[in-house]
């Protein structure tokens, strides 16, 4: 059976260094498609785009990764500015706000990173913890600026996140906003030591719906990858 093809969002910077160049570029952290490959997937990058180009370029995928980034604007949720809220990014915001919906309504297989998970829930209509306490959010969820933090998460029995990882994991993280109110159908699917909903999942979605707070593209742990491509696969199976 041939791979499937695998679309993970990017992150579009405008002045980004390499060789003698300094530009404006579309860019990921490589553990996104190292582990896509070795999940079994075939990786491709998605620059942004505009958002009534998303449901064309969904179609044309077997399964969707939105990657980490920072952080969601506060509008989108209905909320004002927090003072530790970072600056607004607003073209991203609205691409893979895109996808996201694109994806749920393909039953397209769709994995959140981080970001990925916060937005997931803001599009179903939840809101955000814009800044954990700095006891907490310093010493469990995010480390120095640039280096990730560990601690452990245990997944909810009886959920999707439970079946993929079979007990309580320790994982890299690096976040100081969390999911507050869960948004329309999620459930949690994880919690940190201190309560913090580290993954969501959708039940009632047409496929394999599931993101994670932490970054598992910064570790070995393939397993989340491995559910997704395995999703994807069986859903490019059925179309067929």
């Amino acid at each position: 059976m041939s791979k499937p093809l695998i679309g993970i969002s990017t992150y579009l910077e405008t002045s980004v260094r390499w060789g003698v160049w300094d530009q404006a570029a579309a860019l990921l952290p490589a553990g996104y498609h190292r582990l896509v490959q070795r999940a079994g997937g075939l990786a491709t990058l998605l620059p942004p785009d505009a958002p009534d180009a998303a449901e064309a370029v969904v179609s044309r995928l077997d399964g969707l990764v939105v990657s980490g980034g920072p952080d969601v604007e506060p509008a989108r949720y209905g909320a004002e500015r927090h003072p530790r809220t970072g600056p607004a990014h607003t073209v991203r915001d609205a691409w893979e706000s895109a996808l996201i919906e694109a994806a749920l309504a393909a039953a397209r297989p769709l994995l959140g990173i981080c970001r990925g998970m916060q937005l997931l829930n803001v599009v179903l209509g939840g809101t955000l913890v814009q800044h954990l306490p700095d006891e907490v959010g310093h010493g469990g969820h995010c480390g120095p600026p640039g280096v990730f933090a560990r601690h452990t998460v245990k997944p909810v029995p009886g959920t999707l996140l439970a079946a993929t990882l079979s007990g309580e994991v320790t994982v890299s993280t690096y976040h100081h906003q969390a999911v507050d109110r869960l948004g329309a159908g999620l459930v949690a699917g994880a919690h940190a030591e201190d309560g913090t909903v580290e993954a969501v999942e959708l039940p009632t979605a047409k496929a394999f719906a599931l993101a994670v707070q932490w970054h598992p593209e910064a570790g070995e742990d393939l397993r989340v990858f491995e559910a997704l491509t395995a999703a994807a696969r069986r859903g490019a199976a059925r179309r067929r």
